[in-house]
């Protein structure tokens, strides 16, 4: 198979895949969703990197929906995870290292911390049989598949002056005073004068070395939408919850540009942020179906919104 072939077999596969969750997520489709998948693609192996690629959005029907996790889709992220590994280390973060596979890296995590946890001991555990009939599909040996490791990224994505918010949320003139907050900053805003995670005395290697403007902040969350699920908490989620704001304008920035899919990502973050009863300085319905109709239709951003729409508890669209 040429590359070019390879690359758009991945696609389909990974748009099947999608459209397969967003099925269940309805409440539609049988069981063993993710193993199903596999077993009835021509390209099992394009099946499998489809699952990387969707990432831990295929766990969502388990999460927020009525779906059941069974041992064969156990079985199937395992041999995904086998067949293509995570790196052993975590890429080092940017602005030191590149950001695409530091991306990769925190979408792997979101995948495989989902997939410990239904696979726990007190949950289902992937089966033998099923390991082996998808290694008789693939025709690679998945008999050592006993578990799935992907280690957690160092860092999240930093806004340019969460210095200044740190220090302003701490509390006290002397501290505002001392940094000199900047009217319309993120840090003067009441919305992001909160704990964030960060801390005022933090040093200044940690919250300088790279901080974005708004506008590559909320792209770079965005490209780390997978992360915005129940379930899920580290440094990604206290920099969604630190800076609402931005995400906000973020999404109304990717809208106006029209790159909806960005728009749909973005307001995945700001849904998870409102199911926690963090406010909001947008309503996000209207968003939601602005974007169902203008959006385009593809799966990817179908998926996004209605894990958005299941997040802040809202009927589905017709």
């Amino acid at each position: 198979m040429s590359p070019d072939r390879s690359q758009t077999a991945y696609a389909e596969s990974a748009a099947d895949l999608a459209r397969r969750v967003l099925g269940a997520l309805r409440g539609a489709g049988g069981t063993a969703l993710v193993a199903e998948h596999v077993e009835r693609a021509d390209d099992p192996k394009a099946a499998l990197a489809a699952l990387r690629v969707v990432g831990a959005d295929t766990f969502a029907p388990f999460l927020l929906g009525d779906s059941v996790f069974h041992p064969q889709d156990a079985a199937a992220f395992a041999t995904s995870f086998t067949i293509f590994p995570p790196p052993v280390t975590s890429p080092t973060p940017p602005p030191a290292g590149p950001a695409e596979p530091w991306v990769v890296a925190w979408r792997d995590w979101a995948m495989a911390e989902l997939l410990g946890r239904f696979t726990a001991p007190e949950g289902p555990a992937p089966a033998g049989s099923a390991a082996a009939g998808l290694a008789e599909l693939t025709g690679i040996d998945t008999a050592e598949v006993t578990g799935v490791r992907a280690p957690q990224p160092q860092g999240a994505p930093l806004l340019a002056d969460d210095r200044l918010r740190a220090a302003y949320g701490a509390g006290g003139p002397r501290a505002r005073e001392a940094v000199r907050v900047p009217e319309g900053s993120y840090a003067a805003d009441r919305l992001h004068a909160t704990d964030a995670g960060y801390t005022a005395d933090a040093p200044a290697s940690a919250t300088e070395a790279a901080g974005l403007d708004w506008q590559r902040w909320s792209v770079r969350m965005g490209q780390l939408s997978p992360l915005a699920l129940p379930g899920l908490d580290g440094p990604v989620h206290r920099a969604a919850r630190g800076a609402p704001l931005a995400l906000a304008r973020g999404a109304s920035r990717a809208l106006l540009r029209r790159d909806h899919p960005t728009a749909a990502r973005i307001v995945r973050w700001l849904a998870l942020l409102g199911s926690d009863g963090v406010p909001l300085p947008l309503e996000l319905p209207p968003l939601i179906e602005h974007l169902e109709l203008l959006g385009g239709g593809g799966p990817r951003i179908a998926l996004d919104l209605a894990i958005a729409r299941r997040l802040l508890a809202l009927e589905p669209s017709a």
